[in-house]
């Protein structure tokens, strides 16, 4: 693909672009794919929406730019929604209703089902980006989820089955108030999945670093920092970490902890 020309807006070459979109199954969305959108409540951001209901996702994915002001004061969240925000770069201030918090690179914020999430670009002038989730909460008698945040420089690394050269990395609790979680998976170059994962949850996942192969529905498709990939329910997936040098390491989310629904 060729570069794009500021002065035209054309790029160098043909129009051609690495997405691939299977409804219900899965997708890959590189960054030079992405449109920004205007949704009421931010302010001086540049916003693309990731996955959605129409992609096949039981959840909303975002990555958003925070510009100098960038904001969203009016509050994200409703009855009955949960929602996730990761910091990607930058300096960020957060509300979980009215407790206030600093994040930087690696930190995050879970807000549970009725509370309101806010949030201030706090980098000095410059720009900040962050990776932000909404999904209906699934409700379970005698459980409740609780506030959350954390930088993923506190939590523990796990040897991923028993792997060394895969990293897993929980930022949620292991606890049934809870009806998902976000991992990070760090997989050292040349280390891979111990198999091809089949299973009924779903992932929406964003790279962080490195690059990879995926196995997705049984095709092989590179991916890189920066690239977004939905895995639907049932989707054959697994990786295989390449390069040189840095780690392929992505966030991602899971439903988890509920009996599915007839």
């Amino acid at each position: 693909m060729g570069y794009r020309n500021k002065n035209t807006g054309y790029v160098s070459d043909i129009l051609a672009s690495r997405s691939v979109i299977k409804r219900g199954n899965y997708a890959i969305i590189p960054p030079n794919g992405l449109v920004n959108n205007s949704i009421p409540g931010f302010e001086n951001c540049e916003l693309s929406i990731l996955a959605t209901p129409k992609l096949g996702a039981s959840f909303v994915d975002y990555i958003i730019t925070l510009l100098d002001g960038g904001q969203n004061k009016a509050g994200f969240g409703a009855p009955g929604v949960e929602t996730f925000f990761y910091c990607l770069e930058g300096k960020i201030t957060v509300w979980a209703d009215d407790a206030k918090h600093t994040l930087e690179a690696g930190g995050y914020v879970y807000c549970p089902a009725g509370v309101i999430l806010k949030f201030e670009n706090d980098n000095g002038g410059a720009t900040s980006e962050a990776f932000l989730y909404k999904k209906k909460y699934e409700a379970v008698a005698g459980y409740e989820a609780h506030v959350i945040v954390n930088n993923v420089a506190d939590l523990e690394k796990i040897a991923y089955e028993g792997m060394e050269d895969v990293i897993l990395q929980n930022l949620l609790p292991a606890d049934l108030g809870f009806d998902m979680n976000f991992h990070i998976l760090s997989f050292e170059p040349g280390a891979c999945h111990g198999y091809i994962e089949t299973h009924y949850q779903e992932h929406g996942a964003y790279m962080l670093s490195g690059e990879g192969v995926y196995n997705l529905d049984n095709e092989w498709v590179p991916v890189k920092k920066g690239d977004y990939l939905f895995m639907g329910a049932y989707v054959p997936q697994a990786t295989y970490a390449v390069g040189r040098g840095e780690a392929f390491s992505y966030l991602y989310s899971k439903d988890c902890n509920r009996d599915p629904q007839l």
